[in-house]
């Protein structure tokens, strides 16, 4: 595989965007902050979603993002178990104890986007859920790691790889990072597989999200014909995943979406 030459200019963000940027990925983080405390047994995806959408709207005076996105119905995306993505929060969901829930949580401020997931550990969990939420957190940040200046996205990609099998799990290929500034989801893509050297080379001023989805089983996924949206491992068995949202940095990366108690996070 060849790789990319750099990016065409409108890949890399002005200052002024990245001050916006920074603005919306603070709120992203603010919002999975306060969702936090409320991720409990027998409370449903519905309601998370609707603590979500007022706190956005009332309290931040931005957008949820993923609302009406594409059709789209919802603030936010709760993702349970099986399902690997795009989860629709439902009033029928009540969250029980042993669940893990994926919160994916898009604030769009002043034109500009941030974006965060964060798995949630519901109750008391079997081990073995807690490791592949664990593996999956490790495969983010050895991802964020690795993004400098020079650096390629195949890079990215394979770091992530790397360690989610060596640990036995698998990378879902068919969803990935993507590109994100005043829209939503632009190029590059950012695949969660890949070899080194490969890949468009990152240059400082771009942004994007990396957000891998890890199965305990194998990587396969299905698309759910009922809603169109929800996304689950064929097998039936867990799916985790995080996401942050970066900016390319002379010196490496800043995570625009870091919340307090990260390595990333400045004083507030």
């Amino acid at each position: 595989m060849k790789s990319q030459p750099n990016p065409p200019p409108g890949f890399i963000k002005t200052p002024a965007e990245i001050e916006r940027m920074r603005v919306a990925g603070r709120l992203a983080a603010d919002v999975i902050e306060m969702i936090a405390p409320h991720v409990q047994p027998g409370v449903s995806t519905g309601e998370l979603d609707r603590i979500c959408h007022d706190f956005i709207v009332n309290v931040q005076h931005a957008i949820p993002a993923p609302l009406d996105y594409h059709g789209f119905p919802k603030s936010i995306c709760t993702s349970v178990n099986q399902v690997v993505c795009h989860g629709i929060p439902s009033e029928r969901r009540i969250l029980k104890n042993g669940d893990i829930v994926n919160v994916d949580v898009t604030v769009l401020k002043d034109g500009y986007h941030g974006d965060t997931s964060v798995m949630f550990l519901v109750g008391r969990c079997e081990a073995h859920a807690e490791r592949l939420v664990r593996v999956t957190h490790e495969c983010l940040y050895r991802a964020i790691e690795v993004v400098h200046p020079g650096a390629r996205l195949g890079d990215i990609g394979h770091v992530i790889q790397q360690h989610a099998e060596a640990n036995y799990y698998s990378v879902v290929r068919e969803y990935c990072g993507h590109g994100i500034g005043s829209q939503f989801h632009e190029e590059p893509q950012v695949l969660h597989y890949g070899r080194p050297g490969t890949g468009m080379e990152l240059v400082e001023g771009m942004t994007f999200t990396i957000e891998p989805m890890i199965n305990a089983g194998k990587r396969h996924t299905k698309l759910s014909q009922r809603d169109g949206w929800t996304v689950e491992t064929r097998d039936g068995r867990l799916s985790a995943q995080w996401e942050h949202t970066l900016l390319v940095t002379a010196g490496g990366c800043e995570v625009l979406t870091a919340r307090r108690g990260e390595p990333w996070r400045g004083a507030d």
